[in-house]
């Protein structure tokens, strides 16, 4: 019963916050509003105070062909936040005692015929530090050695939470949305979406293209559709310890290894959740890339606001720096905003 008032208090301020936005947020969306004005982004851009929504900008189309404006509620694929979300499944099986983090992946991939699948653990999968390339290869690294980013691991603990659950990924991730009100958050192949938007790319002429690669990438790694509503949700339940333990939740936020980054250099990876040297209580979450998307999902734990970026148009793709570069510009006028 708790849980469902706290619910239904967060839908409510969800769709009411516009009509009450605080005086105080008045120049943050000033300077939320320049920043976009000044750039060629095309999508959506939510800032909430914990559950209350504060900051609502759509800016340009879901389809540049027939011109069509965004609406707040259109879905764009999250690329790599897709892993938190695979990480809170792995994370719930473990509170149930379905799984430990320290049990050899080999426990219950039982195709696996390389040796290693009895080195690796499911811990090594999450924190990106298990050195396969591919599964009939040697590792490249000694598993805990290195970190070394990978798509394939989180299609492994898809596989693993199947094994345990005796269900398909599918049906895992959507009970999990509809469990938490997450009602227009999608595996792909559900098919129940209908308002996902088209992704465009750079080509080598500086004109975009529709990408009809967008769903190509494993699922639980980088293929999840959302909306810039329900992803303000789920940080919200994430970060308010309804979707796992408060002590679960440190698991994700405590540094596993270190990375070199495309846009941020050095920084620390947890479970799904990244963050520079020890600010996981100042900035904490994720971008996601997936062709023709990019988005930005983060919390910001002492000011207790979220950000959600999502973006239909790839430019720049040389240069993640570039490509992300509203996104963080964003990102660096949330953090510091009181």
């Amino acid at each position: 019963m708790k849980f469902l008032l706290s619910l239904f208090l967060f839908f409510y301020s969800c769709n009411n916050s516009q009509e009450n936005k605080p005086d105080l947020y008045s120049d943050l969306s000033n300077r939320a509003d320049s920043i976009l004005n000044h750039s060629d982004f095309n999508g959506i851009v939510l800032i909430a105070k914990d559950s209350s929504i504060v900051y609502t900008k759509t800016q340009g189309y879901r389809d540049l062909e027939t011109k069509d404006l965004l609406q707040v509620n259109d879905q764009f694929v999250i690329g790599s936040i897709s892993k938190q979300i695979t990480a809170v499944l792995i994370l719930r099986a473990y509170e149930k005692g379905s799984l430990d983090l320290q049990d050899p992946i080999g426990k219950y991939l039982k195709d696996i015929h390389q040796d290693w699948k009895n080195k690796i653990t499911i811990h090594h999968l999450l924190s990106h530090t298990h050195g396969i390339v591919a599964l009939d290869q040697m590792l490249t690294f000694e598993p805990g050695s290195q970190f070394e980013y990978s798509q394939l691991g989180f299609e492994l603990l898809a596989q693993i939470l199947t094994v345990v659950s005796n269900k398909s990924f599918l049906e895992l991730s959507q009970e999990l949305f509809q469990t938490y009100g997450l009602g227009q958050s999608f595996h792909p192949k559900s098919k129940e979406y209908q308002n996902l938007v088209k992704g465009y790319e750079e080509n080598d002429s500086a004109e975009l293209e529709y990408s009809p690669y967008s769903l190509e990438n494993y699922v639980a790694a980088g293929s999840f559709i959302s909306t810039a509503n329900d992803l303000i949700k789920w940080n919200y339940l994430l970060h308010s310890n309804q979707l796992v333990k408060p002590e679960t939740l440190e698991l994700m936020k405590t540094r596993q290894a270190t990375r070199s980054h495309p846009i941020f250099g050095e920084v620390e990876y947890g479970y799904g959740l990244l963050f520079k040297k020890e600010e996981q209580n100042t900035e904490i979450g994720a971008l996601g890339y997936a062709p023709g998307f990019v988005s930005a999902a983060y919390y910001y734990p002492k000011s207790t606001l979220n950000l959600i970026v999502l973006e239909n148009t790839a430019r720049d793709l040389s240069d993640f720096q570039k490509t992300f570069k509203t996104h963080t510009d964003l990102m660096q006028l949330v953090k510091h905003a009181k």
